[in-house]
């Protein structure tokens, strides 16, 4: 079958007509290298587009493939082309793999074409290294000054006090961008914040054979994940030999995710857990690779996050409508209060738009008041969360206007009712 056939019928809709018009410029005369090919992804009269598409496939192919993708010129359009140089039958295997891996994360099949000079795109995209993390990005100062004006209210209002510390991080994972960045590493108590972590060091042991995943093992997981049992948390850190060798591990294999964690005890009776550290970055990072299938299990870390259970960026956020998907974590004590998560709002057209958002407040003494301090401080979290969803998918997919700009200090309204149960001063 000739090759412009089959690079034809491997695209859909209008990409075939951009494509087609670049196969007349492709093969218009000999290319230059002979028996050499490389791998077309992509070609678009728009070069922002393809830069932004070369950002998608770099993640997913990752930094071999990622230090020699190119964003280059046609006649009148922009391709996106992986710079190989290799033969005919290796092309072709590159090829069929890159298709099956793209295909099944919802992108264009790959397709091997005649290696030439290929002309570079005038302007480079701005990031040319994927990264295995969140880009550090400079902050749209929008979403991040109104955070940060919201938080001096409330403090100047007395509905945060002057010696607790508040940290948030906002990452929009469908243009990879980073929204807010507030004290991002700044370490702080984790409480079951931490719990994840230990699941990320479990699964690391089990993808390498040390360590069994049954079925008994999977409902000590759910309960330690979904119900936030102390028990199984240190049921698994005695199964991994202790929390120093927790950190070890991390540190070791996750080091460039996990900068800022440090995991020196077990969770004490009554979950009055205080020592363990880590930063909103880390909870960020953590996120974005489970997100991006980067950890070992790193589908049923999402599943286990999944579980239906309480939390502060969805449930009782009038602000963001019912029906977004929910991964995340809690941690409380009474010194923190925090969530961690991704939700994943929905276009009207129906796409999906996935996005990181941490919360962490953290006291440098015990609340007297337990219960009022975890119902008052996560509802600063769920007035955040609606701030971020607002930002993200628009004001117009939000149920009602929030508690915030209404000017009440607490959260409400009609959100779906996820596995409630009495909250003890414990860490949640």
């Amino acid at each position: 079958m000739p090759l412009n056939t089959v690079l034809y019928r491997r695209l859909r809709g209008p990409l075939r007509t951009f494509f087609s018009a670049s196969l007349i410029f492709l093969f218009a005369r000999p290319a230059a290298l002979g028996a050499d090919y490389d791998i077309s992804y992509l070609w678009h009269p728009d070069p922002a587009s393809v830069a932004a598409y070369r950002t998608r496939v770099a993640k997913i192919l990752g930094p071999e493939v990622a230090g020699k993708l190119r964003v280059v010129r046609g006649a009148d359009n922009y391709g996106l082309i992986y710079r190989r140089r290799g033969g005919l039958d290796s092309a072709r295997t590159v090829a069929r793999a890159h298709s099956r891996i793209l295909s099944s994360r919802g992108l264009q099949p790959a397709a091997w074409v005649p290696a030439r000079n290929w002309a570079a795109r005038r302007t480079p995209p701005a990031q040319e290294t994927p990264t295995d993390e969140p880009r550090a990005e400079p902050a749209p100062s929008g979403l991040e000054a109104d955070i940060e004006a919201h938080i001096k209210d409330l403090r100047r209002r007395g509905l945060i006090g002057p010696a607790e510390r508040t940290a948030w991080a906002v990452y929009d994972l469908s243009s990879d961008k980073k929204l807010v960045s507030i004290n991002e590493d700044l370490p702080l108590s984790a409480a079951s914040l931490i719990k994840p972590f230990i699941a990320l060091a479990y699964f690391h042991e089990a993808a390498a054979g040390r360590a069994p995943y049954d079925s008994r093992v999977r409902a000590r997981m759910e309960r330690m994940i979904r119900d936030s049992d102390n028990a199984e948390a240190n049921w698994f850190f005695r199964r991994l030999g202790g929390p120093a060798a927790v950190q070890r591990l991390l540190k070791r294999n996750y080091g460039a995710l996990l900068r800022g964690i440090s995991i020196v005890e077990y969770i004490p009776p009554g979950g009055r857990t205080y020592r363990n550290k880590a930063s909103a970055h880390d909870y960020s990072r953590f996120l974005h690779a489970m997100w991006n299938g980067q950890l070992p299990r790193s589908s049923e870390i999402k599943r286990l996050m999944n579980l239906p259970k309480r939390d502060r960026l969805y449930t009782s956020v009038p602000g963001v409508p019912e029906g977004v998907e929910v991964y995340d974590k809690t941690g409380t004590t009474s010194r923190l209060c925090g969530d961690m998560g991704i939700l994943v709002a929905k276009e009207a057209d129906g796409e999906a738009l996935p996005y990181i958002i941490v919360g962490v407040i953290e006291s440098g003494r015990s609340s007297r008041d337990f219960y009022r301090w975890m119902r008052t401080r996560g509802d600063v979290i769920r007035q955040v969360s609606e701030m971020v969803y607002r930002e993200i998918a628009g004001p117009l997919r939000s149920r009602e206007p929030g508690p915030f700009n209404a000017g009440a200090a607490s959260g409400g309204g009609s959100a779906a009712v996820v596995n409630r149960a009495k909250v003890t001063d414990g860490s949640i």
